[in-house]
């Protein structure tokens, strides 16, 4: 977790008890506001990256000086974490209080949310571990995450895990695809152009074919597929096996189930 500039560890901009400075026309920077600032930090994160952001290629995009974003935000770590909630609004979420609904197409609905916001915002998987996230738009998809689980019938102590299992699998798939993404960009080539040649280099290659032969075979097998079809085919199938895992442990004989 980032450190204060006084050496105390750093909580959260949400924590700090300050509100947004108004508006000021007048003021440093005249024009700016805050949720200019954030909307802009997002812009700018998703088409560089966090690796080339700074707050004075911020102030460029802004066109004013850094100093003028400094009135609004009072550091770069507060900016980063107003943005991460920020792209957490994206996430619609069911109402966990409808009786009729399947608790199961629920949590279906938030992992393919929060899937999406992550594929989206790559920058994002960065940062969720350096921060606590803990803004409105991110306990708002938390809250509705964990009713919608205790609608499972899990036993409480067992809910921490469960929402791990879920949202951890969606974190790390989404990691992957995002880096695959990164990767034929690099290459410039489209995903099922560089699936093709990895396919076509692994067919090419008998040392590899008889040493792994399953694993030769899976990749061949999935050759005929676009890489968008395999993928979704993939999420469905591993969500449903976590979810399928979910109920396991709820009716295992001797677990209990939440009476709640």
């Amino acid at each position: 977790m980032a450190s204060s500039r006084a050496g105390n560890p750093r909580t959260s901009v949400w924590l700090a008890g300050k509100t947004a400075p108004k508006r000021k026309s007048e003021g440093p920077g005249g024009g700016l506001d805050r949720r200019r600032i954030v909307a802009t930090t997002v812009r700018l994160l998703d088409a560089e990256g966090l690796a080339k952001f700074s707050m004075r290629r911020l102030a460029a995009e802004l066109g004013v000086t850094a100093m003028s974003v400094y009135w609004y935000v009072e550091n770069k770590d507060d900016l980063l974490e107003l943005a991460l909630d920020e792209v957490c609004a994206e996430m619609a979420v069911p109402d966990p209080a409808d009786e009729g609904a399947d608790w199961r197409d629920q949590l279906r609905q938030l992992a393919a949310e929060y899937r999406t916001m992550l594929v989206g915002h790559p920058w994002v998987a960065q940062l969720v571990g350096q921060y606590l996230n803990i803004g409105p738009h991110s306990m708002a998809f938390s809250e509705t995450a964990l009713l919608v689980m205790r609608r499972s019938g899990l036993r409480q102590e067992a809910m921490s895990g469960a929402l791990n299992a879920v949202f951890q699998f969606v974190y790390g798939f989404s990691t992957i695809e995002g880096l695959y993404r990164d990767r034929c960009r690099a290459a410039g080539l489209s995903e099922d152009e560089y699936l093709k040649q990895v396919t076509d280099m692994v067919s090419a290659g008998p040392e590899f074919t008889e040493t792994y032969q399953e694993a030769a075979g899976m990749v061949q097998a999935r050759a005929a597929d676009s890489v968008a079809a395999m993928r979704e085919r993939d999420f469905a199938f591993a969500l449903d096996t976590v979810i399928a895992g979910l109920e396991t442990m709820r009716d295992r004989p001797g677990s209990g189930t939440s009476q709640q």
